[in-house]
């Protein structure tokens, strides 16, 4: 009898758990030392099958590359329904914050790993499209606030206020993924190392308010 043919649920069930095991052997080893044949070995499977839904490894990369950064931009949008502006922006960092946190090796492979084979050509993300591109989310959010005169005067560039907000979370994220479990350190709460690096920039770029 031939082989039962998988449903499309099976196959991209398959699809997903490919993605998996890939991501955490290209975490563990990086991109360029890892083959199609470790990882059909990490999913006990001949490579073979991994061919059956990926034609080569740098459509993978794509898939997977796709398939984090759109969850992280679709993790931010639940942002867009704040109306105050600096409130939408701090809440921004902590979805960010908690998307890296919740997902380390996604956080890992996107923003802590060389992505040499992947880039505005072969991605499957619009770029500056604020549904599928994090990125431009913040820059949407941040103009939104500079628009609103919220900034000092002196920043009149939104996108360096963006790049530098995207800078501090980056840093704090990437820190309590790799090093929190390092004993050098008396490590305060993440939470209030996220609310007083959050103060501390929103501080420094925002307008004294008003007296009077």
């Amino acid at each position: 009898m031939p082989p039962k043919q998988k449903s499309q649920l099976e196959r991209q069930q398959a699809r997903t758990r490919i993605l998996d095991a890939a991501r955490e052997l290209f975490v563990e080893h990086g991109v360029d030392a890892v083959t199609m044949r470790e990882i059909a070995k990490r999913l006990d499977c001949s490579a073979t099958a991994l061919y059956l839904h990926f034609r080569d490894k740098d459509s993978l990369i794509r898939e997977l590359c796709d398939t984090d950064f759109l969850a992280l931009a679709q993790e931010l949008h639940a942002m867009e329904q704040i109306t105050d502006p600096i409130e939408r922006l701090r809440m921004l960092g902590i979805g960010y914050a908690r998307f890296a946190l919740t997902f380390p090796n996604h956080y890992r492979l996107m923003f802590m790993t060389p992505q040499l084979a992947y880039s505005k050509e072969n991605s499957g993300i619009e770029s500056g499209n604020a549904e599928q591109d994090a990125y431009a989310f913040l820059q949407a959010v941040v103009v939104n606030a500079h628009s609103a005169g919220c900034f000092r005067d002196e920043l009149n560039d939104p996108e360096l206020i963006a790049q530098i907000l995207w800078s501090g979370i980056h840093g704090l994220c990437a820190l309590e993924i790799t090093m929190q479990s390092c004993d050098w350190l008396e490590w305060r709460p993440f939470e209030q190392r996220l609310e007083v690096m959050q103060d501390s920039l929103m501080r420094g770029m925002l307008k004294a308010p008003s007296h009077g």
